[in-house]
């Protein structure tokens, strides 16, 4: 049975409800919607007495959703849903909205920002905002166009099948004045600054990235460097071995252009081929003009390299 349109909640009461059910956090609701959490609480309770049934179970620091809760919500979410994308849509087309693209720190600074310049000849109508960010993001309600995301396999849940941009192989790299001989032996390696990737706690350490791996590779297990200079994002790692303050890891797709320029060469001939690659994230099935073109520009460079 449908209720008549005068007796419908009001979109501030769904709204509210939609924010806590996406989050299961009055916390990040409010913070969403840019309220307090009091006047959150009160939206929920409100659209509670409305309809005469409890949405949410309360618990110590947690909610979840009762019954009634969870079926309420799968249909005010689409709907809310629909009517953000709508309403962006035409919100864009009146206000030229920029296209967002998000990327991790490193495949930002080492494989988008050199190549802008490229993209702004072939598309100066088109305005980019590139977010820049390890943490990973939520396409639909971060309000994210694009993402450039790496991952094993190709993203499950993202309602627009991802494009596989290019994988990983991981070799030894160092400034031309650092790099000749530096890991012939283990004599070499003995005076040999090693630069370490050291992500943070909760962040993505993959192990082909550490030395201790690649030593282990060589058959060097205990083998001892002069020194390790440690840094918790992957650009640093290679700022670093730009300066001649080492030997990296690098990941060879996003140092290419390096190598060409010869600003780093390698230092060994060792190659570990990975399964992890790069995926092309898409938000909407119907994404507006601007959003294909910065797609398929993107497919372009990762094509050419």
């Amino acid at each position: 049975m449908s209720l008549p349109l005068l007796k419908l909640a009001s979109l501030d009461l769904v709204r509210g409800f939609v924010a806590v059910g996406r989050r299961m956090s009055i916390t990040h609701a409010a913070d969403d919607l840019c309220l307090t959490q009091s006047a959150v609480s009160r939206q929920v309770a409100a659209l509670e007495s409305q309809l005469g049934v409890r949405l949410f179970a309360r618990g110590y620091r947690s909610i979840a959703f009762t019954a009634e809760g969870e079926r309420l919500f799968r249909s005010a979410d689409a709907a809310v849903q629909q009517l953000q994308d709508a309403m962006g849509e035409l919100s864009a087309a009146g206000a030229g909205k920029p296209v967002v693209l998000g990327a991790s720190i490193g495949v930002a600074s080492l494989w988008l920002l050199p190549r802008l310049a490229r993209f702004q000849a072939a598309h100066p109508g088109v305005e980019l905002r590139l977010s820049a960010s390890d943490r990973i993001v939520d396409l639909r309600h971060d309000d994210v166009d694009l993402a450039i995301r790496y991952v094993r396999h190709a993203p499950a849940g993202t309602g627009v099948a991802p494009r596989r941009l290019f994988g990983e192989t991981v070799v030894a790299v160092a400034h031309p004045s650092v790099a000749e001989g530096a890991l012939a032996t283990r004599r070499a390696l003995a005076r040999q600054t090693l630069l370490e990737f050291d992500a943070p706690r909760g962040h993505l350490r993959p192990a082909w990235l550490q030395w201790s791996s690649w030593l282990d590779r060589r058959g060097w297990t205990n083998a001892k460097p002069h020194g390790v200079l440690r840094f918790s994002q992957y650009d640093q790692v290679i700022h670093a071995a730009l300066a001649g303050q080492g030997v990296a890891l690098g990941r060879l797709p996003l140092l290419q252009p390096l190598l060409d320029e010869g600003r780093l060469v390698l230092a060994d001939a060792t190659r570990i081929e990975t399964e992890h690659g790069y995926w092309l994230l898409q938000a909407q099935a119907a994404p507006r003009r601007a959003v294909r073109l910065v797609a398929g520009w993107i497919e372009a460079e990762a094509v050419t390299g």
